[in-house]
């Protein structure tokens, strides 16, 4: 595979060994002291360490702070890193977690006050008022397509709301999209961050928000997606395949700047409530909120079903999302992931509260709510 380079929403290189242009690239750009901000997991793997050794003529320092669901501690304490090393610039590395930690570490560095602060819908949201330093992005899932991003989503530390970021000055430089970074992840994670790639085109396509560029890509980055997320799942060697859903999680990130639905207000909640992997969330409650959708948009899931090669039409989509679940090995119901009548009503609240449901194609009520966590328990 042969490098490519195109620039939407920013400058991405894209192929394989797209991570051994970083180092020049920085260097170019005059950086010298760069910080990688990455997660536990992946600092404790050979993936770090390799990296790190392409990065010549750089001081380098780590910050492997990041774990769980991405919180205002954990930026907070990847800022003081950042001052610590005397760092100009951020590399983040890893999964959406740690992306969306990076974005902010040089907010954070520069900028006085909590990250909270800075969060859209805070009453007294604090302005970012200055550039930021150089940041550059290089995912090593194929999920929340956070690299390609201008938002970050971090949690409150002790309620564990999420948090939105949202500014232009956030989005990364430069992205080096590398779908040999990806080679090495457990099924387990591919098939959840598959998911969370899908769910992300589909209720993006599936919303009612007027914007044909991203029902565009969302269409294609479900058809390039439905086509290769079992073969990376079970084939994990197949590079094309990691190939495709880099690109298909690139693409539902960019095409979800048109909102979500209301998977997404449900995922949030077990996020917050049970701190549950957002992309198994997502795979949780997909097919249960699709069925409930489908009245609202059948022309829509017509279009959905015949991208994925469903025979059928929109009325078979829900029964190939659950087969698709089944053969990627994502099973099983809410109860037998955790979560129990005892959670239902702070799910319910969280979910109401979350905006993505605002463009969802069915309105949802509190009352919905509760029936969809219900059903899908």
């Amino acid at each position: 595979m042969t490098l490519a380079r195109f620039a939407f929403p920013c400058p991405i290189v894209f192929g394989a060994g797209a991570r051994h242009q970083v180092a020049s690239h920085l260097r170019d750009a005059g950086v010298r002291r760069p910080l990688i901000v990455t997660d536990r997991g992946l600092a404790a793997l050979p993936v770090l360490a390799q990296f790190q050794a392409l990065l010549d003529g750089l001081d380098v320092a780590v910050y492997a702070g990041v774990h769980g669901n991405p919180s205002a501690s954990q930026v907070m304490a990847g800022a003081q890193a950042f001052k610590d090393h005397g760092a100009d610039a951020v590399i983040g590395l890893g999964g959406g977690a740690s992306l969306d930690v990076a974005k902010v570490v040089g907010l954070m560095a520069t900028h006085p006050g909590d990250i909270i602060e800075y969060a859209w819908d805070h009453p007294q949201v604090r302005p970012i008022e200055r550039d930021l330093p150089y940041f550059v992005a290089l995912p090593t899932t194929s999920g929340t397509g956070s690299e390609v991003g201008r938002s970050s989503v971090v949690s409150e530390n002790e309620s564990h709301h999420k948090r939105v970021i949202f500014s232009p000055r956030i989005l990364a430089r430069t992205v080096f999209a590398d779908p040999e970074l990806t080679l090495g992840l457990p099924a387990a994670v591919t098939a959840a961050t598959g998911m969370d790639a899908l769910t992300h085109n589909i209720e993006s396509y599936l919303s009612p928000a007027y914007h044909p560029l991203c029902d565009g890509i969302a269409l294609e980055g479900t058809r390039i997606g439905a086509a290769a997320l079992e073969r990376a799942v079970h084939q994990p060697q197949d590079l094309q395949a990691r190939s495709d859903m880099m690109m298909s999680s690139m693409m539902g990130a960019i095409a979800f700047q048109k909102d979500l639905g209301a998977v997404h207000s449900c995922a949030h909640a077990l996020g917050a409530v049970c701190d549950m992997h957002h992309g198994l969330a997502n795979a949780l409650m997909i097919d249960t909120v699709m069925a409930w959708n489908h009245e609202s948009a059948p022309a829509k899931f017509d279009e959905l079903a015949h991208v994925c090669r469903i025979s059928g039409g929109g009325a078979q989509f829900v029964a190939w999302l659950r087969q698709l679940k089944r053969s990627i090995g994502i099973t099983g119901t809410l109860a037998s992931h955790g979560v129990g009548p005892q959670h239902l009503q702070r799910l319910v609240d969280i979910a109401t509260a979350d905006g993505c449901h605002q463009t969802n194609p069915r309105p949802c009520t509190r009352a919905d709510f509760e029936r969809l966590f219900q059903a899908a328990m």
